[in-house]
């Protein structure tokens, strides 16, 4: 994909939709393995970006309940509230769902690396006071960490295991510390981010082939293995792995979506009695993590590298998308 900087037109205004000037927005990592194609979710031409904040610069005719000069963050899943997943309480399965910034053979909706994005008034969220436009911009990949722990069952006593030391990963590091969680083992392949796995969180953190990582969970769990696991990374090998280190009955709960196939190991799964979901996106999350942040309870700044222009933007991709060492979140401004 060619990524460039350039003029565009002003996003058209729905009647209840609002625009935002924006002020800061991330890089996700699906915005940077899109990039190149390989996921078919971001289908050229697109303007990208979907973790973002900024100030309604303008209101559609029949918005009400929002103003020009609002401080707003916005969910990344646009969806129908007359919906029937929507009114089951599950909008981030809606029928017909869009997602900011992201282009695939069903849909597109441009985003928020621009100076202007158009949402719905439904998907906006006021930003608190003491919540800054850069900590704003972080409550996405935050609100899509809380949504894997809140499905996957989580109990205070429970031995949870978080393969994918990355930005998502480490954010389920964090809540999981919140909601009390007293064994937590991360596992990357960066020695980088298993020290910073450590400051925020976990208790021990491996890469894959260190025996001392077989060798803890055998000694917390009475060999048994994980209770938990939360994959975050969405490839063959990391699945399995989690496969292998969970006890039998465990949960095993996964958010990255890197790979569209894997190979499953199919006995281990069936003859070990193993609960298996998929967590998608946030359904809700959104307002829980605006709080903890305003009171100082998470700091999504942890995994903040860099705030950098808009018009740099393109650098910043070829960058992430090398894998340069010490390089998690980058927030671009325009």
């Amino acid at each position: 994909m060619n990524l460039q900087y350039q003029e565009v037109p002003l996003p058209s205004l729905e009647e209840r939709e609002v625009l935002v000037k924006v002020k800061a927005v991330g890089i996700c990592g699906s915005d940077v393995h899109g990039m190149d194609g390989s996921t078919g979710r971001r289908i050229p031409p697109i303007i990208m970006g979907h973790e973002a904040s900024g100030e309604i610069a303008q209101t559609g005719a029949m918005v009400t309940e929002w103003k020009p000069g609002d401080r707003v963050t916005f969910d990344s899943t646009i969806y129908d509230l007359s919906d029937w997943y929507t009114r089951k309480g599950m909008y981030n399965l809606s029928d017909g769902r869009k997602v900011i910034g992201v282009s695939t053979e069903e849909f597109k909706k441009h985003g928020a690396f621009a100076e202007f994005v158009s949402v719905p008034e439904h998907i906006l969220h006021k930003i608190p006071d003491t919540v800054s436009y850069t900590e704003a911009a972080l409550v996405e990949p935050a609100a899509v960490a809380m949504h894997a722990i809140s499905i996957s069952g989580l109990k205070p006593d429970d031995l949870v295991l978080v393969v994918g030391a990355g930005m998502v990963g480490m954010f389920v590091i964090q809540l999981l510390r919140i909601k009390g969680c007293k064994k937590i083992i991360a596992v990357d392949l960066e020695e980088e981010r298993l020290h910073l796995a450590k400051k925020v969180g976990a208790d021990h953190a491996f890469k894959p082939s260190d025996p001392q990582l077989v060798n803890t969970i055998n000694s917390l769990s009475d060999r048994r293995g994980a209770d938990l696991a939360i994959e975050v990374v969405g490839i063959s090998d990391t699945i399995s792995l989690a496969i292998d280190l969970t006890r039998k009955g465990a949960t095993l709960t996964l958010v990255g979506n890197v790979s569209p196939t894997i190979q499953l190991p199919l006995q281990k799964v069936v003859t070990r009695q193993l609960r298996i979901q998929g967590s998608c996106a946030i359904n809700g999350e959104y307002p829980a993590v605006l709080e903890l942040i305003a009171h100082k309870k998470l700091d999504v700044t942890t995994i903040l590298s860099a705030e950098a222009p808009l018009e740099e933007g393109p650098s910043w991709f070829k960058r992430l998308y090398e894998r340069e060492k010490k390089l998690m979140k980058v927030i671009l401004k325009p």
